[in-house]
């Protein structure tokens, strides 16, 4: 009886700040989506970083907030679960919702600086830490990416042909001026709500799995990992919906680059992370099999379909349910 109210007492708790996270990610999405849209970027540009880079905030704050604690397995867990969950599940309900068309320049891009960074990921985990070298490594990635992706930018803009736009643009700056000040707060309460949230989940979490004996590496897999995404999905249901796809396909390739080379990279530069073998010989597998599973499905008439939504989302589900079997099992 105790142990069932320890364990409903934290999931509440739990509740709560899953609840502050998504709140805090939708308001950092939809301020600094607003500022960037405001500027002139171009959809694909935005969601591979400034949506990918707010919706990856939960990620970084649970990350560094059970580095800081000594949870690991629950950091690197977090990550690799993210990663496999932006693909599997966010990827896939969106595409069940609504195709999504896949622009070639993705592909020929983005696609694989995304797949090259997953097995750079693996290969620096492999001797069991990433160390402090390990996430120089990492950020080092992350400014050669930005850096990329800016002239990348500039590139695409100088094919352009000019367009007039001379009302458009009053109007634009009309709207930045009356809605700067509300922008700017949006930004600072998903802040805000994103740190109270990813603490309260952590705290909850290894509460949990403490009192369940759970391992806090299956429990950064599935509920903590799934719980972090959720900021992903919703900004990507809202892309699909709104016609955006390449901003949609942008922000699940840009939110793993940015797990990796933004939140590890600079997790590691603080703390040093340990990886434990199982991580290694499973979890990284399967993380590497849905990001190489990805090409195949939008390489393929360039969209991903209702069918291969619906196929990415049975593999994350057989994925999870494999977890529960061994944790049941105890192999």
């Amino acid at each position: 009886m105790e142990l069932q109210l320890v364990i409903l007492l934290n999931l509440g708790i739990f509740s709560v700040g899953l609840v502050a996270l998504y709140l805090g990610a939708k308001w950092l999405v939809t301020g600094a989506t607003s500022l960037a849209l405001g500027l002139g970027i171009r959809p694909l540009l935005v969601g591979i970083t400034i949506v990918a880079l707010a919706t990856s905030m939960p990620e970084f704050v649970v990350n560094l907030m059970a580095a800081v604690t000594g949870e690991d397995g629950l950091a690197l867990g977090n990550i690799i679960g993210s990663n496999i969950s932006n693909i599997g599940l966010i990827l896939g309900v969106s595409a069940v919702v609504i195709p999504l068309g896949v622009a070639p320049s993705i592909l020929r891009k983005e696609f694989p600086i995304m797949l090259g960074v997953m097995i750079l990921f693996y290969a620096l985990s492999y001797d069991g830490l990433i160390s402090k070298i390990d996430g120089a490594l990492l950020t080092t990635g992350l400014v050669a990416f930005i850096s990329f992706l800016i002239i990348d930018n500039r590139r695409q803009e100088k094919k352009k042909a000019p367009v007039v736009k001379e009302d458009v643009e009053d109007d634009v700056k009309d709207d930045q001026l009356t809605s700067t000040k509300s922008r700017v707060l949006y930004l600072l309460a998903g802040m805000i709500g994103l740190s109270l949230g990813a603490r309260i989940m952590v705290y909850a979490a290894v509460n949990i799995a403490e009192s369940l004996s759970i391992s806090d590496v299956v429990i950064g897999l599935t509920v903590v990992a799934i719980g972090t995404s959720l900021p992903e999905l919703a900004a990507s249901l809202a892309c699909a919906l709104n016609k955006q796809a390449d901003m949609s396909v942008g922000n699940v390739l840009g939110s793993n680059l940015l797990n990796v080379l933004f939140v590890v990279g600079l997790v590691s530069l603080i703390r040093p992370l340990q990886v434990d073998a199982e991580t290694i010989s499973l979890h990284f597998p399967v993380m590497l099999a849905f990001s190489f599973l990805l090409l195949p499905i939008a390489w393929f008439g360039h969209k991903i379909n209702r069918f291969s939504g619906a196929l990415l989302i049975l593999a994350f589900i057989g994925y999870i349910g494999y977890l529960i079997f061994l944790e049941s099992t105890g192999a």
